[in-house]
């Protein structure tokens, strides 16, 4: 068997790069498990990396994530109801289908989330960053985030 010392060295190249692309690349694996384990144990990770963590379909009614850092992160049918997310970052964060009501955002980071077709009921969020926030079929009641066009008054 002749072996085409090239193409060999092409294949290591290409597995190199995919390892450093996708093992080695700090936000695809910034959350720190302990602190993962914490938050499902608990329900309190303030001021937790749990950035890029799948936390998909949990239930963190009530959950304390003042100040976590959960840029990235899948929260995709996450249930939030009455968690504390004061001061987060959830920039870029999937909460497609999740359940928010009672809430607090305050002075969150919702840049590039993604809130399609989640529910949120009396959520606050004053003082969050909304830029780019995508709200797709989302149930919006109570909460201070205005779709379209309303009236302004002088």
């Amino acid at each position: 068997m002749n072996a085409n010392p090239l193409a060999m060295l092409s294949k290591a190249s290409l597995a190199i790069a995919v390892l450093a692309a996708i093992g080695f690349n700090p936000s695809l694996q910034a959350a720190n498990p302990q602190q993962v384990e914490q938050l499902l144990k608990t329900g309190e990770c303030q001021g937790c990396d749990l950035s890029g963590a799948n936390l998909s379909g949990q239930h963190l009614l009530g959950a304390d994530l003042r100040n976590a850092n959960l840029k990235g992160a899948n929260l995709i049918q996450t249930n939030l109801e009455g968690a504390d997310l004061t001061g987060a970052n959830l920039e870029g964060a999937n909460l497609t289908a999740s359940f928010a009501t009672n809430a607090t955002m305050t002075l969150a980071n919702l840049d590039r989330a993604n809130l399609s077709q989640a529910q949120l009921y009396d959520t606050d969020v004053q003082g969050a960053s909304m830029v780019a926030l995508i709200l797709d079929n989302t149930n919006i009641f109570n909460t201070g985030i205005g779709i379209g066009g309303g009236e302004e008054t002088p």
